[in-house]
């Protein structure tokens, strides 16, 4: 157990065996549009995308086109890059809660079929979390593609005690403390702390990170809110994709919830209707990810104190704002603490 509460992460019996096949990604040398870009505790790292009204993807974007704003004051741009080929520090996270059983064979596959045409083994590595009321870690961060698709095949909707079918549950008391209820609750907020804290908290330096969520959005239990859920992923410089897939027996859908972890984050929600929809969700992630943009700045508030700053990137290109260009980023991040500094 990695954290002292109710939505801890435990690990499944195979999460964490060794990986004798090369579960770290190899290093390899920067791309030479990349190297100018400096990683140290001066600058700030803002990776985004720019999409036009249509939501097509914008590649030809310059530095002159767009300003960064931290708390409204316009800071100077050391480094822009387009980013095709940084390493990638993945969390898949699967909800196999009570609404989740009708659906949560057509999300395994699409999961496997996304990390075969997306995961490259020298470079990136992937995590599969499952929750209910509960986090299981069912594959720490690995490049193996076999052991990634047996977490995912591991991934299993258990029903709470008394559980009949169909969303019913039988008049029975649980036998033993809170188990029940923990197993038939949806704890989402929690799940996604401390995947943050406890697994993408700990990825390599200059990597992209990210959640991909598959669940229903509606969190029924769990100590943390959607808030400290957010700031979790801020402080992991982690963008959240969210797939919302409900079943309407239960209480379908709480697209507020997840276009709101999403976007506060710089992510997308999707929410297909079927599977052929749930795969296209899969492959416009993976379009996304391949094509973002990395800003750099040393921001004009030089604090060491741990504060939280506003970000914001407008379009300062008449054309392209005349096309309502839309650029999607995290809403903040959290400065180094110089007291906390190890």
């Amino acid at each position: 157990m990695l954290a002292a509460f109710a939505g801890a992460i435990y690990y499944a019996p195979d999460a964490v065996a060794q990986d004798t096949s090369g579960a770290k990604p190899t290093p390899t040398p920067p791309d030479p549009e990349e190297e100018e870009i400096r990683i140290d505790t001066e600058v700030v790292n803002i990776l985004f995308t720019a999409q036009d009204k249509d939501r097509r993807l914008l590649l030809g974007l310059k530095k002159e086109d767009i300003r960064i704003l931290e708390d409204g004051k316009q800071q100077d741009v050391v480094a822009f890059t387009r980013q095709v080929d940084l390493p990638l520090s993945l969390a898949i996270l699967i909800d196999t809660s009570i609404s989740q059983e009708r659906t949560l064979p057509e999300e395994k596959m699409a999961a496997i079929s996304f990390l075969e045409s997306f995961i490259r083994a020298e470079k990136d590595e992937v995590a599969v979390v499952s929750f209910t009321g509960e986090s299981t870690l069912e594959q720490g961060m690995t490049s193996n593609l076999t052991r990634l698709r047996r977490a995912i095949d591991r991934v299993k909707f258990t029903a709470p005690a008394g559980y009949i079918g169909g969303g019913v549950m039988a008049p029975t008391p649980p036998i033993s403390g809170t188990g029940t209820q923990v197993a038939g609750s949806t704890a989402i907020w929690d799940s996604i702390w401390v995947t943050a804290e406890d697994v993408l908290g700990f990825a390599p330096d200059k990597t992209r990170r990210a959640i991909i969520l598959l669940s229903d959005g509606v969190n029924t239990s769990g100590r943390k809110k959607l808030d400290e859920a957010v700031q979790a992923a801020q402080r992991a410089e982690a963008v959240i994709y969210s797939i919302g897939i409900g079943d309407n027996f239960y209480a379908g859908v709480d697209e507020g919830a997840l276009k709101r972890i999403s976007e506060r984050t710089g992510g997308r929600a999707f929410f297909p209707r079927n599977e052929r929809q749930l795969r296209e969700a899969f492959k416009q992630i993976e379009e996304e990810m391949r094509s973002q943009y990395l800003l750099a700045y040393e921001p004009s508030n030089v604090a060491l104190d741990g504060s939280y700053r506003k970000l914001a990137i407008e379009v300062v290109n008449p054309e392209l704002a005349k096309q309502k260009v839309r650029l999607t980023h995290r809403e903040g991040y959290f400065a180094k603490d110089q007291k906390n500094k190890k």
